[in-house]
């Protein structure tokens, strides 16, 4: 392109890109690019001009050129598509008319913070520094699936709308960044797609607003992050999907609100996660699917729990805050497929590893309580007889107390009733409560129960008395072995 043919403003830009000068058309701070499309030709550049200072531009001899170009209208395309690029490209402010291309190009960095663009595909393209799109509006859709950034892509603030989209409006897929991706008060209408994508730092979405109702808000299936993912006081409509991710750090629900009614409102089946924090966060609207995930810290506050959670197989090493049993128990209540042994199981094993052996009991009581639902009539029965009594045998007072009971009733009895001896005059003197304690005690004999024998209903109550005994015995013998084996 000939230096004649330039306009005065993209001489400006011709003329400062070898010495790697920034050229500013913004006429003051409030300069909104959303207007752009109204500014004349005195800040108008034409794409066709950026393209030729980057891929052929003037040189100057101990300069490091750049193109760096802010509060311009870019009319036509931006194509950079398969393109070496060796200068920094900081577009900002600016106003673009049409989507740049930049796909499978290789930049040295590429900036379009606060700039408001129609979209942008960059599918495949390389960064071997930082990508930033810091503020940036874009009306479109942001194509990066399989882009490979060496630094951080920052997207803090940026707004990404295209609601009528059919695709992702944000699409990472497939894409490696190597340090964060950093996007504190992130707005999308539409879905993120990071599906297959790693990040070797941390995911920043806190304050982030995600709208996508009804669909995917977030699309994170198989999604590797070394660091945390943070989506504190963050606002998702649509559901979230962690589904098989792997995240070395922490993902931090702290303060956010995600709603999915009906459905799922966080996937994260069979995903490996450092910490879970769902605190300070009132409950999600939609249900809370950990199935299979494997956890090393779950810090779930009872107040933060939805009405539905999917549990089967999850498994964690810490639960906190630690909780009273009667609080944490609702929570497996609340399980959409039912009775789940393992939920149990593990909460059980939680308490025991903090030494709350008393919690540990009321989580297994409640866990034999919620399987006799499950069973038929006779079971349930049989069940309800073994809780009144024993309470499954985690009570072992209360069989001490049922053999205290029947220990009196059936000394009143034989006292005002005595049985008849086996053989007369060879009968010890009877004693009625040694001799119902001969009936309720298998293991210890007084040599009453072998020397009389009642009769009638007396016999039938003797009967009863040798039954119960070698039940709530045992009960009471298992709950003290359990206690003395913890300790």
């Amino acid at each position: 392109m000939e230096i004649d043919e330039l306009t005065a403003a993209e001489t400006r830009v011709w003329a400062a890109f070898p010495r790697g000068e920034a050229v500013d058309f913004r006429e003051g701070a409030d300069d909104d690019p959303a207007r752009g499309g109204d500014w004349g030709p005195e800040r108008t550049v034409r794409a066709e001009v950026l393209r030729a200072l980057l891929l052929d531009g003037p040189r100057q001899d101990g300069e490091i050129a750049s193109l760096s170009v802010a509060g311009a209208r870019i009319t036509g395309r931006l194509d950079l598509q398969h393109a070496t690029i060796d200068h920094p490209v900081r577009l900002r402010h600016c106003h673009f008319d049409q989507a740049p291309r930049c796909h499978a190009a290789r930049l040295r960095e590429l900036n379009l913070s606060e700039s408001v663009l129609p979209g942008l595909v960059g599918h495949a393209v390389h960064v071997d520094g930082v990508l930033r799109m810091t503020r940036a509006r874009c009306a479109g859709t942001l194509r990066l699936g399989g882009a490979r950034i060496s630094g951080s892509l920052y997207l803090e603030g940026a707004e990404v709308t295209a609601p009528d989209a059919e695709e992702p409006v944000l699409q990472l897929n497939q894409a490696a960044v190597g340090a964060d991706l950093w996007a504190p008060g992130l707005r999308t209408r539409g879905q993120i797609r990071l599906n297959g994508a790693t990040v070797a730092g941390s995911v920043n979405l806190g304050d982030a607003r995600l709208d996508n109702t009804g669909h995917a808000a977030l699309d994170a299936q198989t999604f590797a992050v070394a660091g945390d993912l943070l989506l504190r006081h963050a606002e998702v409509r649509g559901w979230v999907g962690l589904r098989g991710a792997r995240i070395g750090g922490r993902l931090d629900l702290s303060y956010a609100f995600l709603s999915h009614p009906g459905r799922s409102a966080l996937r994260a089946g069979s995903a490996a996660i450092g910490e879970l924090w769902l605190r300070k966060a009132p409950p999600m609207e939609g249900a809370l699917n950990l199935r299979r995930a494997q956890l090393d810290v779950l810090l779930l506050e009872p107040e933060s729990v939805p009405d539905e959670v999917l549990l089967g197989d999850l498994t964690y090493t810490s639960l906190t805050p630690h909780e009273p049993a009667e609080r944490r128990l609702p929570m497996l209540e609340r399980e959409r497929d039912g009775y789940v042994p393992h939920a149990y199981e593990q909460l059980t094993a939680a308490y025991r590893r903090v030494g709350d052996d008393h919690a540990a009991r009321l989580v297994q009581l409640a866990r034999q309580r919620r399987h006799r639902r499950t069973l038929p009539w006779y079971g349930r029965l049989w069940g309800l007889v073994q809780d009144v009594t024993v309470g499954y045998g985690f009570r072992p007072l209360r069989a001490a107390g049922w053999l205290l009971s029947l220990l009196a009733l059936g000394s009143a009895v034989f006292a005002l009733h005595p049985p008849q001896p086996l053989k007369a005059g060879e009968a010890p003197p009877f004693d009625p409560v040694f001799y119902t304690l001969d009936l309720l005690l298998p293991v210890i004999s007084f040599g009453q129960d072998s020397a009389f024998a009642p009769s009638g209903g007396y016999q039938v109550l003797a009967h009863v008395l040798v039954l119960t005994g070698w039940i709530l015995a045992t009960t009471v013998i298992a709950g003290v072995t359990r206690t003395v084996t913890r300790q």
